[in-house]
């Protein structure tokens, strides 16, 4: 009986791939289509980030990609004509890049970690990466008070990306949700859990389906999990080396994060979510899919489980890391964590001329300036208020060369410093006195105390060369001109002068000593 079932399955899974291949040039003419509305639009988009509804772009009613078969999954559809098509709260409608991630978010009981997940994505990722990626955060709750909120919290903390495109954020019409009250129980879970793995599904349904025209590959992520500065590239590498056909390569053993999938296989993918939606969990579906596609019922599991790692291909080590504590599923604690992620570098050594260092600020328990300078730890601290500083003082006035303050790090991206500006002390008395009547010697501001301005803070990084006729400087000091609603962390300290001289000062301190 089974094996009919599963055959019969077969049966329909091969002609939902045929009729894939029969509309996709049904979708690249209406992507094209898209593409055109949208470049008509763009200066009206630039200058309003309201609210705006798919339907507002007057996208022809024909639906542009494969969706129809959602109408006899999801029945209740027919009675609303808008119901799946997202509420675009903002966006650029960028197309064409390489890689399209997808974060999917509800409104947690204690803690909400977006912003936090954020921070770690863009974390040091460069402008040419910023240009061939799109993010888009699909807050899956139908609470417009509630979806606002979060979206001008991403619009605050992330402007720039928001403007650019890089950042997307949509919600669902609440019609496109059926009636959850009638759920059978299945695999001994609660109605609570049923109703919430459920939801779970038509979520990743409806955001993949957003995502498939707009990119390459599209990565599954969660809104509470951290990356690896290097994510991208590993995963362009990974993928690029896969000789033979596949259908997802995984980032992270855990669950659905860090899943990547080629865009033009999730029609076909969605099509079996919503086969079975109200059945099993999401990861347990794509078990299946990936069984019903090359699995012999004929043959033992060993052999099935051979077959299968051919279409799902585990990279190692993972790039991305569950941090979350409260799950979205309503009082449950879920504290996972992925073994194959290697222990998190949170600051980076540098062989730093002696000084005396102070600050202003409050130091969080252990983490001391004394610890990142000496590259032993990261130094943290309480969120800074203006006035404060960061003050590295040479015991011996030296020619820096150049110097790197890194903000934030792995596990805190978003604990930088804002709005700080990098000073040095020229050593020289007399030029210091000249510099408070005229400052623009150097090009540079001065400030009374005799401080140059040479450079700032810029998404959490100060980096430059100092001009060699400031000549010797006795100390360089961060100061913060704002007070910022963040905490701070230094990760890195790096302050650049010649290897000889270094090994010469410290050739006088050891010998002072004995």
């Amino acid at each position: 009986m089974y094996q009919y079932q599963l055959l019969e399955l077969q049966q329909r899974l091969l002609y939902a791939e045929k009729e894939n291949i029969k509309r996709s040039h049904e979708l690249n003419s209406a992507l094209d289509e898209i593409k055109h509305i949208v470049a008509r639009r763009m200066n009206v988009t630039k200058k309003n980030t309201g609210d705006i509804k798919w339907k507002d772009l007057n996208l022809p009613r024909k639906l542009p990609m494969h969706l129809t078969n959602m109408y006899y999954y999801l029945p209740h559809l027919r009675e609303y004509v808008d119901a799946i098509f997202p509420n675009v709260i903002f966006g650029q409608q960028r197309t064409g890049v390489s890689l399209v991630m997808g974060i999917p978010m509800v409104k947690r009981e204690k803690q909400d970690y977006l912003i936090d997940t954020l921070h770690s994505l863009l974390y040091q990722l460069s402008e040419e990466q910023k240009k061939d990626c799109i993010i888009i955060i699909f807050i899956a709750e139908v609470n417009a008070e509630y979806v606002k909120s979060v979206a001008e919290s991403v619009k605050t903390s992330f402007p720039r990306e928001v403007q650019s495109g890089v950042l997307e954020v949509i919600s669902p019409p609440a019609s496109y949700y059926p009636d959850f009250s009638n759920l059978e129980k299945t695999l001994g879970d609660s109605e609570d859990r049923v109703r919430w793995r459920t939801k779970q599904n038509l979520d990743y349904s409806f955001l993949m389906l957003y995502a498939q025209p707009k990119g390459t590959f599209y990565l599954q992520l969660e809104d509470d999990i951290i990356a690896k500065p290097d994510y991208i590239e590993s995963i362009k590498s990974f993928a690029a080396q896969q000789s033979q056909d596949w259908m997802v390569l995984e980032f992270s053993q855990l669950g659905f994060i860090g899943k990547l999938f080629k865009s033009e296989d999730l029609p076909l993918i969605v099509d079996f979510f919503l086969m079975f939606y109200k059945d099993k969990p999401i990861d347990w579906l794509i078990d299946h899919l990936l069984w019903v596609k090359v699995c012999n019922p004929e043959k033992d599991a060993t052999h099935c489980e051979k077959e299968k790692s051919k279409l799902r291909i585990r990279a190692k080590p993972s790039l991305f890391q569950h941090m979350g504590i409260y799950s979205s599923l309503a009082g449950k604690i879920q504290i996972l964590k992925d073994k194959d992620f290697g222990k998190n570098l949170l600051y980076k050594a540098h062989n730093n001329p002696p000084a005396k260092l102070d600050t202003s600020l409050k130091i969080y328990q252990q983490y001391t300036l004394e610890k990142v300078y000496k590259g032993e730890d990261c130094f943290w601290a309480s969120a800074p208020v203006a006035g404060d500083y960061i003050r590295f003082t040479f015991l011996n006035p030296l020619e820096v060369e150049k110097y790197l303050f890194r903000s934030g790090n792995l596990e805190h991206p978003g604990d930088k410093l804002f709005n700080t500006t990098v000073e040095v002390l020229p050593a020289d008395e007399t030029l210091r006195k000249e510099l408070h009547y005229n400052g623009n010697k150097f090009n540079y501001p001065a400030t009374k105390a005799g401080y140059l301005k040479i450079g700032a803070f810029e998404n959490g990084i100060a980096e430059g060369n100092i001009n060699k006729s400031i000549g010797r400087i006795q100390a360089i000091r961060l100061s913060v001109n704002s007070d910022s609603p963040f905490w701070a962390i230094l990760s890195e300290v790096s302050m650049s002068i010649k290897a000889f001289l270094l090994f010469i000062i410290k050739l006088i301190l050891v010998l002072s000593i004995i």
